[in-house]
């Protein structure tokens, strides 16, 4: 059984709330987009995105256009195809009003299948597991800040204020070609997954393991204390927060 719960928030700065969220209790799935794009169009992306995924999620994959990963599970097939036409959907709509032009989104989406999990992604929203372990950032962020400092670890502050430290690499939309991320994992019960925006996750850098431990028992709780704690701490962005926990039947 998954437990779930989201919060989201336009924050004191922007106009709208260009972040969108779902749950489909019956398929376990979970979904947190951030849209990009001038006037309303980031909105319409992210909406977009994730009504996408969840109606081709609670069908089942029939036909894999975009090919079948031998590699993953039929769900992590399925997920990953969603996300796929999930690109396709917000492309092709972009094409249909000067408004919608260069629109896009980030996503991350995940699916549990019995104790199995798969998550897919694309941009820089995360997923977070907490297990007996620790917690674990289970996606990369698809940035350039990213991918300097995988090349240059020890030189964090160097890109603080970079004029691209915000750009994206790879989003759900904007770009003819997308990657779509998936990584799969046994489940054991107890588990607390986390899905943010960076709005969010931004804010929690150093003691966010600390506050999912505290909190994770209640997921309406910690989705609302995640996005109004970011808040407090001067989050200029949208605020969005989905929290699920794994109960085994």
């Amino acid at each position: 059984m998954l437990l779930a719960h989201g919060a989201t928030d336009k924050g004191r700065v922007r106009s709208i709330n260009q972040d969108y969220w779902a749950f489909e209790p019956s398929r376990g799935l979970c979904v947190v987009a951030d849209g990009m794009g001038g006037h309303k169009a980031g909105e319409v992306a992210a909406r977009l995105a994730v009504d996408t995924i969840v109606g081709f999620v609670k069908e089942g994959a029939g036909e894999w256009p975009f090919g079948f990963d031998p590699s993953l599970s039929a769900v992590g097939n399925c997920l990953r195809t969603a996300v796929h036409l999930a690109h396709m959907q917000v492309l092709e709509t972009a094409f249909t009003s000067d408004h919608y032009a260069g629109m896009g989104t980030t996503i991350v989406a995940s699916v549990v299948d019995g104790n199995r999990l798969s998550i897919a992604h694309a941009g820089d929203s995360r997923f977070y597991l907490l297990s007996p372990s620790g917690l674990r950032q289970m996606t990369h962020d698809d940035s350039w800040v990213a991918a300097m400092l995988a090349h240059d670890p020890d030189n964090q502050g160097r890109y603080a204020s970079h004029p691209m430290r915000d750009a994206l690499t790879n989003v759900i939309g904007a770009r003819r070609r997308t990657d779509v991320h998936v990584v799969e994992e046994t489940l054991h019960g107890g588990e607390v997954m986390v899905l943010t925006t960076d709005g969010v996750h931004a804010a929690f850098e150093r003691d966010l393991e600390h506050v999912v431990r505290e909190r994770g028992d209640d997921v309406q709780e910690l989705a609302a204390y995640l996005v109004a704690a970011a808040l407090a701490r001067g989050s200029h962005d949208n605020c969005t927060a989905l929290v699920a926990r794994y109960l085994p039947d």
